[in-house]
């Protein structure tokens, strides 16, 4: 495993935009990633190389989530909104403007789905993770990641064919 630091600058902005994507809001996401380098600080000696580094990360993260809404007496609240990343800082305003529209379209097709098909579509899609990964990350059987996908694959292909 590499250094704290290393991981760090590897994967807080990942984890920053998972925890928003779970519906922490954006000013309370950087710190809760910094409590989950706190606990991976705290837990480093525990860590046995089972999953991946990035998996381990994401269900400390999304315990730590969890333990947020608890704290703040909400109960758990999925965003659908996925943050927007664009690359290029020297885009050109088109440019922009279709990638906007291309996730405005993604957003509006992802309506139909339900938080746990959203969860598996973020986990598998965009952030490419494998079953086994998305099942570690979300605390759910392989079975259960693979029957999430298929449904909600099968109403996406369904709402963009009455679309």
């Amino acid at each position: 495993m590499g250094s704290i630091e290393e991981l760090y600058q590897k994967y807080h902005q990942e984890l920053n935009h998972f925890l928003i994507y779970l519906g922490v809001k954006k000013g309370e996401a950087e710190d809760l990633v910094q409590e989950v380098f706190i606990r991976v600080l705290k837990t480093k000696c525990l860590f046995k190389g089972e999953s991946s580094e990035r998996t381990w990360l994401y269900t400390i993260a999304k315990n730590i989530a969890i333990d947020h809404f608890r704290k703040q007496k909400n109960s758990y609240s999925f965003n659908s909104e996925i943050p927007i990343h664009i690359k290029d800082e020297q885009a050109l305003p088109d440019e922009v403007a279709m990638q906007k529209e291309q996730l405005d379209w993604i957003h509006q097709i992802l309506r139909c789905c339900t938080a746990d098909q959203k969860k598996v579509i973020y986990c598998r899609y965009l952030k490419e993770m494998s079953i086994d990964e998305t099942a570690m990350n979300l605390g759910w059987s392989e079975s259960k990641v693979k029957t999430t996908q298929h449904r909600a694959l099968k109403l996406l292909k369904r709402s963009l064919v009455s679309s």
